[in-house]
């Protein structure tokens, strides 16, 4: 399999979400589920040690066990896979960095180190670091809103040109915003862009390349398909995604805005509503999760707007 570029990072990449107990303990025969799953669903990708995957919670020995057997599965279907090597800690996201390399990602995840801001000089050298160590495997960053450091279009491309093995960021586009897709364009050379997943088509539309889904957590085969019909017939892509949005900002977004639950317990409650992989209701202690109370309501509302995903 040819190594990853700027042109080939593009598509739908379903996230691995943490299989796990309502006491927090990993359920691997669940994760092993799982990944089963996701590559029957013939994404583009699939990626492990995101937001959704928890990656801030795991010690090394989790995180390797997870990395390993995404590696080994991916390896044997032939699906293209990341693995995010992130951590808040710069020194551990290195030694996470050198515990995969041997796994032979096709690219590895990063965030900016995120107790304190870096500045572009810090930004540089941690990316420059990661570059160094990563054994020619290419790199993508992973820059989300409750990032300590934000970049700015033009800061990739500040990135870019001292880490040649920078290929992507996944990013949030300012809920479509026409300014921000305009800076993208401009700043985009040797970089593909990842946005939202429920904002992809509009994505593809504006220059954008794909995303790492969170659409998927809610039915991965179904946002394969909406991915598919982009490629083919952009217009009813962009009319699924008007009601995809609907449901977002129905079912998922009261969560977040009104009553504070954490991003990330939107991915797993997603993925309940859906009920294509049991991995599982809480997310790992301190963080709450959303009450599985709410998902009869949510799965209805979910038929009758979007009905291909469920």
């Amino acid at each position: 399999m040819r190594r990853l570029t700027p042109a080939s990072l593009k598509g739908n990449w379903s996230t691995l979400l943490l299989a796990t107990g309502k006491d927090g303990r990993m359920d691997w025969a669940r994760l092993e589920d799982e990944i089963d799953a996701l590559i029957a669903s013939e994404p583009c990708g699939i990626y492990s040690n995101g937001t959704a995957c928890e990656f801030y919670s795991q010690d090394r020995d989790e995180f390797l066990r997870v990395s390993e057997l995404l590696a080994s599965k991916c390896h044997t279907s032939g699906i293209r896979f990341q693995i995010g090597v992130s951590h808040p800690c710069a020194q551990e996201s290195l030694e996470r960095l050198h515990l995969v390399c041997r796994l032979k990602p096709d690219a590895v995840q990063v965030i900016l180190p995120d107790w304190f801001p870096v500045d572009d000089s810090a930004a540089v050298s941690f990316m420059k670091v990661m570059e160094e160590n990563a054994a020619g495997i290419p790199l993508v960053l992973y820059n989300p809103p409750h990032a300590k450091r934000i970049l700015e279009p033009d800061g990739w491309q500040m990135l870019k040109k001292a880490v040649p093995s920078l290929i992507g960021v996944k990013v949030f586009d300012n809920n479509c915003s026409v300014e921000w897709y305009r800076e993208m364009r401009a700043n985009s050379e040797g970089i593909s862009v990842f946005v939202p997943g429920h904002h992809l088509a509009t994505g593809i539309k504006n220059g954008a390349s794909g995303a790492y889904s969170n659409v998927a957590c809610l039915n991965p085969v179904a946002a394969q398909k909406w991915y598919g019909l982009m490629c083919t017939d952009l217009e009813a892509a962009l009319e699924l995604e008007s009601r995809i949005q609907k449901f977002m900002c129905e079912c998922i977004d009261p969560f977040i805005v009104k009553m504070h639950y954490p991003n990330h317990a939107c991915d797993r409650f997603m993925a309940l509503v859906g009920g294509w992989a049991d991995v599982g209701a809480y997310l790992r202690w301190p963080y709450r999760s959303i009450p599985e109370e709410y998902v009869p309501l949510a799965r209805k509302r979910a038929h009758d707007i979007i009905p291909e995903f469920i």
